[in-house]
């Protein structure tokens, strides 16, 4: 648990950390990317932090990777690198930096770890944890292989070490549909996301996708009705859906897609109006760099996701505390199930 008054005492020691309009004017480059969505009142807030962080990051040769669900202050302020979950730990491998600090979830972190064991990968709340990664353990892998004896187990990226490291295979939310068909078993398990394993069997017809029952707390709570009426009282906005929201939902929206895939849609396309059926930080990170489109209507916030803040990121970084370790044995067949993934998407040209 975060003692944050001492956190607090610590910073306030050796960082200034008074609210700025002269430094926040001086860092108008950086406040260009994320204008539309922070007031220069928030902004004169979070320089110092992002000046001390960002100072910080070249003295200690590390890297951060921000997930698309941070907010704009940590995603355009202070991330080296953005994206989803796997394009993150991808990158992680691909940096020279020594050092990792991860803006995400904890299986996230641990990703990071697996694929990129000899850096060290701080997480600045190891209480950022994941309600679809938590509703799994490798004893419901081990349950799923009894009640579908020979079936492979695709598991989502979003999941903890030990969940990969009990799985075949792993999937992204933009590769599940090809990695089930290319299985060579006319029945697939899918863990743990039920929607996401819905939406894959409708579009993989020729298999038997069997799934687990989690989900994401943020995706499971809109409903199909939700986006009628939305559209009913905003006609022409392009309704955008993740994956992992139910079937209906799904096929209320006019275009599903992995993070990244909405991303590419909206750039894209460039409608009028959008509502991304997802977290709420998306519309947010990408709202300065396409001007051209109203992203309106409501969203779902990640309580996980923001735990992280400019403040525990400058504490973690400067103290290095938060080191996220995997067991040795663990990560190296977790790292198996991750390579698998991204050889067969190799091989399927995705």
């Amino acid at each position: 648990m975060f003692d944050l008054p001492a956190q607090r005492a610590h910073l306030s020691e050796k960082f200034d950390l008074t609210p700025s309009p002269e430094l926040a004017a001086s860092m108008s480059d950086i406040y260009d990317r994320m204008s539309r969505v922070v007031t220069p009142a928030d902004w004169a807030i979070y320089a110092p932090y992002v000046k001390a962080i960002n100072d910080l990051k070249a003295e200690r040769n590390a890297v951060i990777l921000g997930h698309n669900y941070m907010t704009p202050e940590i995603y355009h302020g202070i991330s080296d690198f953005v994206g989803d979950s796997l394009q993150l730990a991808i990158k992680a491998t691909e940096v020279e930096a020594e050092v990792i600090v991860q803006c995400g979830v904890h299986f996230m972190a641990e990703t990071s770890k697996i694929l990129s064991p000899k850096k060290t990968v701080l997480m600045p709340d190891m209480e950022a944890g994941c309600s679809l990664a938590e509703s799994i353990t490798a004893e419901g892998i081990a349950e799923m292989r009894r009640r579908y004896p020979g079936a492979p187990v695709v598991s989502y990226v979003n999941t903890t070490a030990e969940v990969k490291a009990a799985s075949d295979i792993c999937c992204t939310s933009s590769n599940a549909a090809q990695i089930v068909a290319a299985m060579d078993s006319d029945t697939v398990i899918m863990t743990p996301d039920q929607y996401l394993a819905q939406n894959v069997a409708r579009d993989v017809p020729q298999k038997n996708v069997v799934w687990w029952e989690g989900s994401c707390i943020v995706h499971e709570q809109y409903t199909a009705q939700d986006l009628r009426e939305f559209r009913e009282w905003n006609p022409g906005t392009r309704l955008i859906a993740h994956p992992e929201c139910p079937p209906d939902v799904v096929a209320e929206a006019d275009f599903s897609g992995s993070t990244s895939g909405i991303i590419k849609y909206v750039t894209d396309e460039q409608p009028e109006k959008a509502m991304l059926i997802t977290e709420c930080s998306m519309a947010s990170n990408i709202a300065d760099a396409l001007p051209q489109v109203d992203f309106v209507g409501p969203c779902n916030m990640c309580p996980y996701m923001k735990k992280i803040t400019l403040e525990k990121v400058l504490y973690a970084l400067d103290t290095m505390t938060g080191q996220v370790e995997v067991d040795p044995d663990v990560a190296e067949k977790a790292r198996l199930s991750v390579q698998r993934m991204i050889d067969l998407s190799r091989k399927l040209g995705i």
